[in-house]
């Protein structure tokens, strides 16, 4: 038993001593409770709305200081016409627009019924339904401290629903599937690639070849470049004739897009590569350190808007957060360039750092 105790007391100092073994036993369970308490929730803090307001009398201006002030909404700005609700959504800044029709007050006091139209971006359907529920629920709260004298008084509110009139959640999920579908196949892919050399020892190989580091790479990347670009082909027809998820906007920007798309988790997938000397350390960071990022700080299924400021920045360096945004734009909104620029620059930029990082890494695994 002595014996046994001391076996047991000499394998925790074993444990103790190595500093990766702490990391993964307390650091990641940390790590993982505090992205999952603060992503997964149904909360919406501060979305962004456009009010057009046609009357402009003191009842519509209670209702909107009372929908600001309940600390989910902040005001985008106001509209100067009905034409204007269309341009704001297609930016992707506004996420509800509210319409109180003409005359407002009067009718209300007159005939005790007014409108108020109640319009959701729905390319994000979870977060449009809880945000329409939430200015509905703050409007009848609003007529309940209203109704205090004889005549009751109604404020109707109509409530529709811009791109994704039915709600469907297979129209937030395809372009989210395809995201994360593209990036962790294209990146796995290629990650296996270089350290397959490694392993086999064909490294030498490539070295006494004439080629230099960027054909190497190039060469690499190429044939999974159009392997990935049929996969996600593949994606956008089943995605369309299977779900009938409409494609809005320009097939060929589609297109254009994904290929950028897969280009960057190609790049990025060749940089695991090579700064790994296995393949089941390249896979491991393909599947773990891409997979959880992807799903979770996305905004695949959870708004980044919801996240602590910390983790909003964090998403930032998340690329397929902006291909998400591009697909949804272009399939569901119908969008064209002009729209989805920066997004598209952000990942040409990806993509640039990634083969240039690639290219250092490589020669100086080569001197």
């Amino acid at each position: 038993m002595k014996r046994f105790r001391g076996f047991v007391i000499k394998e925790f100092y074993h444990i103790f001593r190595d500093f990766r073994t702490l990391l993964i036993l307390f650091g990641m369970p940390a790590v993982q409770l505090l992205l999952f308490g603060y992503v997964i929730t149904n909360e919406i803090k501060d979305a962004r709305i456009a009010i057009y307001d046609q009357s402009k009398d003191e009842v519509n201006r209670h209702i909107s200081e009372k929908i600001l002030s309940s600390g989910y909404f902040l005001l985008d700005h106001n509209l100067g016409s009905y034409q204007e609700i269309e341009p704001v959504f297609r930016q992707g800044n506004v996420k509800l627009v509210l319409v109180f029709e003409p005359d407002f007050a009067k009718k209300l006091q007159k005939t005790g019924v007014a409108n108020v139209q109640i319009i959701g971006d729905a390319s994000d359907p979870n977060t449009a339904n809880i945000l329409v529920n939430y200015a509905q629920g703050i409007i009848n709260s609003y007529m309940v401290s209203l109704n205090t004298g004889q005549v009751p008084m109604q404020i109707i509110p109509e409530i529709r629903m811009q791109y994704n009139p039915e709600l469907k959640g297979v129209f937030m999920f395809v372009p989210g599937i395809m995201a994360m579908l593209l990036m962790l196949i294209s990146a796995l892919m290629t990650s296996l690639s270089i350290t397959r050399e490694k392993e086999l020892g064909t490294m030498e190989l490539l070295l006494v070849s004439p080629l230099r580091p960027i054909q190497i790479i190039v060469g690499k990347v190429l044939p999974y470049v159009l392997l990935a670009f049929a996969d996600a082909c593949i994606i956008l027809v089943m995605g369309k004739f299977v779900f009938g998820v409409p494609i809005q906007g320009s097939v060929i920007l589609l297109l254009a897009e994904s290929l950028l798309f897969i280009t960057m988790a190609l790049s990025l997938g060749i940089l695991i590569s090579c700064i790994t000397n296995s393949q089941q350390v390249a896979m491991t960071i393909s599947l773990i350190a891409l997979m959880l990022p992807t799903i979770l700080l996305s905004g695949f299924i959870f708004p980044v808007e919801n996240m602590p400021v910390i983790l909003q920045w964090l998403c930032k360096i998340i690329p397929p957060k902006y291909f998400i945004t591009i697909i949804k734009s272009i399939m569901l909104k119908g969008n064209s360039f002009i729209y989805i620029w920066k997004e598209t620059l952000i990942l040409v930029g990806f993509t640039v750092f990634f083969i240039m990082l690639s290219v250092k890494k490589f020669n100086i695994r080569l001197a």
